[in-house]
């Protein structure tokens, strides 16, 4: 594809997550506070938002790339070479509960490459960008992972969902506190990705996690300098993946420790 192309689907990318966005924040701050939800599985949130914004971004998509595919985590799609992959709302606990602590999350991939990421926090109007081979920024100001190299002096964010045991979830953390480590969980994979790009804390590691949930977010950490696992897999699309993003100098302790939790 043409530089011009990539540069025309970047700059959608952006505006469409900000519109998104626009439109997240203004069902949050009008919710139902009788907690009005659904659940896909166990802690599975879904809400009637989730599936507007989903429709919202797809269509402004296929208006502007019709030969793009889509996948999004509500409505599912087709796979293909030119791929956009998407979260409408990350983080949908928070969002359903009064939280205000999601974002949206749009990647667009190429022949197996993420080479666009955006998330976009509409409660404080953050926007993390990444083009692959450009940097990452936050509001436009350029990004980068924290210099942080000990383990004992690291904020690890540590994710978990009902789709792994919680037996290797506890035996991590557990790993992780014995070796000085603060450990964290929050609501957004998304988010944490994006708070390790821009060296809010030092890693997030999740044992599965989706591809909308971490596509976007994985090329922020990448273009900020940090390092992670072969996340994208032609599998991952399907089926999800194990993640690990993290400062260069912590890699081979969490992938070692990741590796001996059984």
């Amino acid at each position: 594809m043409t530089d011009v192309s990539m540069h025309l689907r970047f700059s959608a990318a952006c505006a469409i997550a900000r519109e998104a966005g626009c439109l997240i924040r203004e069902r949050f701050l009008a919710r139902d506070e009788a907690l009005n939800f659904k659940f896909k599985g166990p802690q599975d949130y879904l809400t009637e938002t989730d599936g507007e914004v989903e429709k919202l971004i797809a269509t402004r998509i296929a208006e502007a790339f019709p030969d793009d595919a889509f996948l999004g985590e509500e409505s599912g799609g087709q796979v293909g070479e030119r791929l956009w992959i998407v979260d409408p709302i990350d983080g949908t606990a928070d969002f359903a509960r009064g939280v205000p602590y999601f974002c949206v999350s749009i990647a667009y991939v190429e022949h197996g490459k993420t080479e666009i990421g955006v998330l976009y926090d509409p409660m404080i109007d953050e926007l993390f960008v990444a083009r692959r081979g450009h940097g990452a920024t936050l509001n436009g100001k350029p990004i980068k992972v924290s210099p942080v190299t000990d383990i004992r002096q690291s904020v690890v964010e540590l994710g978990w969902s009902a789709r792994t045991p919680f037996e290797r979830y506890t035996k991590l953390l557990g790993k992780l506190n014995a070796q000085g480590a603060g450990v964290k969980r929050r609501g957004s994979g998304a988010l944490g990705l994006a708070y390790v790009a821009m060296g809010r804390q030092d890693a997030y590691c999740e044992l599965h996690i989706n591809a909308w949930d971490a596509a976007a977010g994985v090329l922020l950490v990448e273009e900020a300098g940090g390092w992670t696992n072969d996340f994208l897999t032609q599998a991952c699309l399907t089926e999800g993946n194990q993640v690990i993003a993290c400062t260069p100098s912590l890699r081979d302790v969490l992938e070692t420790t990741i590796k001996e939790t059984p």
